[in-house]
């Protein structure tokens, strides 16, 4: 199974749990709870493979040093 297989297959299971869990009631900005539950451990992550150097971390992600600095002070990861 390629990597992104088995992040897709976590993100499915907890996604699948979470809905057990509601217990029939409604979900809410089910989007931004998915981003936010993965993007701050993802960016937590990279920082520590990357021994804080923020323009190695942007490159890993994909993106732009600024954009990652934004994340961080949204997150408070600086």
């Amino acid at each position: 199974m390629s990597q992104h297989n088995e992040i897709a297959s976590a993100v499915t299971r907890t996604l699948d749990q979470y809905f057990k869990d509601l217990d029939g009631e409604s979900p809410v900005a089910l989007h931004d709870l998915v981003i936010r539950s993965a993007e701050r451990p993802m960016l937590e992550f990279v920082l520590r493979q990357t021994d804080g150097n923020q323009t190695v971390a942007a490159q890993l992600l994909g993106i732009n040093r600024n954009t990652l600095r934004r994340k961080l002070t949204e997150y408070d990861l600086l």
